[in-house]
């Protein structure tokens, strides 16, 4: 029986472009703040929110609540699993992109 296609590879909660921008953006940074991303993404509070706290659920992405003075702040970071999950899905991405053969 031949290997799975590198789309096996692909990670589902990765497959969304908002995630997939999320996480690319998360990659290069130790965290980012909640309005940072949303500018950055060009996406609305809302949808932002929800797609982070999928990525929360599938524990790809932390999610933390703080003060700056008295300004309530929310940073968005990789988790150790996200990071590995960006690279999987990456290497994914690329041997579909590059056309090699299971």
């Amino acid at each position: 029986m031949p290997a799975p296609h590198p789309r096996a590879r692909l990670v589902e909660p990765l497959q969304h472009p908002v995630r997939f921008s999320l996480a690319a953006a998360l990659a290069h940074a130790d965290s980012m703040e909640f309005r940072e991303a949303r500018d950055l993404l060009q996406v609305s509070d809302s949808v932002l929110s929800k797609q982070a706290s999928q990525l929360e659920a599938a524990d790809l992405v932390r999610i933390r609540k703080g003060h700056v003075g008295k300004r309530p702040r929310t940073w968005l970071s990789l988790t150790p699993e996200g990071h590995e999950k960006w690279r999987q899905h990456l290497r994914a991405l690329q041997d579909i992109a590059e056309g090699l053969a299971p």
